[in-house]
């Protein structure tokens, strides 16, 4: 008898190198999206997000629905939750005037609490078990948070603490490279480490966006953000297609 698609198998992809090298870029293309949408076409940060809102519930909702590993509907989902992500957090940071370190705080927060929950209702947070309606919920809800999270603190540190699109992307990915480094050679939790990743990837592709399309007064390439947004998306594309990803079991 095949095991029910909703109970046993994953709808997540395998934690992989190509995995990461995707949800950068996806989160790179969330900023250059965003700021597209809400400042390109004039629509503002609070229309901005309840589009994107709108896109990223019905992402969910196919998600959680298929019977099946789909990567293409997996990484539609991501970006939805990047974009939703990007104009959220602007308009928590700037629109509402919370900050950039109230919007940080309020967000992980937010973050700490999903992850809090999820592990005491279904007792692990581990990516490998997201493989009912209930687990998958969680799980985006976490994503959503930490994607929203990552745009207020890559704002935070080029910005306000003042180090630069160059220089905040130096930073994340110094730390992302001690979180690789912590996972080959320590016994930390690799579901720890996972999340770590997961949430630091965000504000280094967000910083990354900003060093890509914003002015060069401001010390960016101040490329156009319909174009950056359709190379990455291509470049997205293209990995997708080339690099044929495993639902996460498959990775045992």
């Amino acid at each position: 008898m095949n095991p029910g698609p909703q109970t046993e198998l994953s709808k997540v992809p395998a934690v992989t190198l190509m995995f990461w090298i995707i949800k950068i870029l996806a989160t790179t293309l969330g900023e250059t999206g965003g700021d597209a949408v809400s400042m390109s076409m004039n629509l503002g940060y609070l229309v901005s997000t309840g589009i994107f809102a709108a896109i990223f519930i019905v992402a969910v909702i196919a998600q959680v629905s298929a019977v099946r590993f789909n990567p293409t509907l997996y990484w539609v989902t991501i970006i939805a939750t990047t974009t939703v992500g990007t104009t959220l957090a602007d308009f928590a940071d700037r629109s509402l005037g919370i900050g950039y370190a109230g919007g940080s705080s309020i967000l992980l927060s937010l973050l700490l609490l999903s992850l809090f929950i999820w592990h005491r209702t279904l007792g692990t947070i581990s990516v490998d078990s997201v493989r009912t309606p209930k687990a998958e919920w969680f799980y985006w809800i976490t994503i959503m948070f930490s994607q929203t999270l990552g745009t207020a603190l890559g704002d935070w540190t080029a910005d306000s603490m003042g180090f630069g699109y160059d220089g905040a992307a130096l930073i994340f990915g110094a730390a992302l490279a001690l979180i690789a480094a912590a996972y080959f050679f320590s016994k930390i939790s690799r579901t720890a480490l996972f999340w770590a990743a997961f949430i630091l990837t965000r504000p280094l592709g967000a910083v990354v966006g900003d060093f890509l399309d914003k002015p060069a007064s401001k010390g960016g390439l101040e490329l156009s953000r319909y174009s950056a947004s359709a190379c990455l998306l291509i470049l997205i594309v293209g990995l997708i297609v080339f690099f044929r990803q495993q639902p996460a079991e498959k990775a045992h």
